[in-house]
């Protein structure tokens, strides 16, 4: 088991995202866990000391018996359906070394796609869904990852511990909402994790 530092990181970067945006609330009532439906929430996800930890295993089941989907566990904020402004979804995350061939966080809604974005790990280093490299060196290590979504002028961009590594456009849809966890993609490692802290959700202020 790794040692984990909770330690609020925030304040060590030099970019104020969250400028222009109201901070909204983040809680249980705001996400549901999507977990494989044969096992338990406590199988494949905790909250402890104010980390969400969230793993899966290459052959468990997807989250619904009638999903043809890859497995996965992850916080689904449902609870913050969008389809205007600008949106952004800031949180620290540590990815395990040997989690592989995973999506670690998405932007849900898109045309013909289901995602607007998606953010995967293969050996070591984010990607934009599988086509570029964000950021190398990720494993066993807390960094602080911000997504935000233009939705009026198609636009989405990644910044992490600050700096700004992913400008791109969006992939269309009428509703979104934000989600982070583990779900299986292609060449998928045997066991795949990732944990959470430091969750926020914001929208941009009128």
């Amino acid at each position: 088991m790794f040692a984990m530092n909770i330690t609020n990181t925030r304040s060590s970067f030099i970019n104020d995202l969250d400028s222009g945006f109201t901070h909204l609330p983040f809680n249980k009532s705001y996400y549901v866990i999507h977990k494989p439906y044969n096992f338990a929430l406590e199988k494949r996800y905790s909250f402890i000391h104010g980390v969400h930890k969230l793993w899966v295993f290459s052959n468990d089941k997807s989250f619904r018996p009638e999903s043809p989907t890859k497995p996965r566990s992850e916080l689904s904020v449902n609870g913050h359906v969008y389809s205007t402004s600008v949106w952004q979804f800031e949180a620290d995350v540590f990815v395990p070394h040997g989690t592989s061939g995973v999506s670690l966080m998405q932007v849900f809604g898109g045309s013909p796609q289901a995602t607007t974005l998606m953010i995967r790990v293969y050996d070591g280093s984010l990607y934009y869904y599988r086509s570029k490299v964000i950021f190398n060196h990720i494993y066993n290590k807390w960094f602080r990852l911000n997504v935000i979504h233009d939705v009026g002028n198609n636009n989405v961009k990644i910044y992490i511990n600050g700096d700004l590594k992913f400008e791109g456009r969006g992939r269309g849809g009428t509703e979104h909402y934000f989600e982070c966890g583990v779900y299986a993609q292609d060449e998928d490692s045997p066991c795949m994790e990732s944990r959470w802290k430091n969750v926020n959700i914001y929208k941009k202020s009128n």
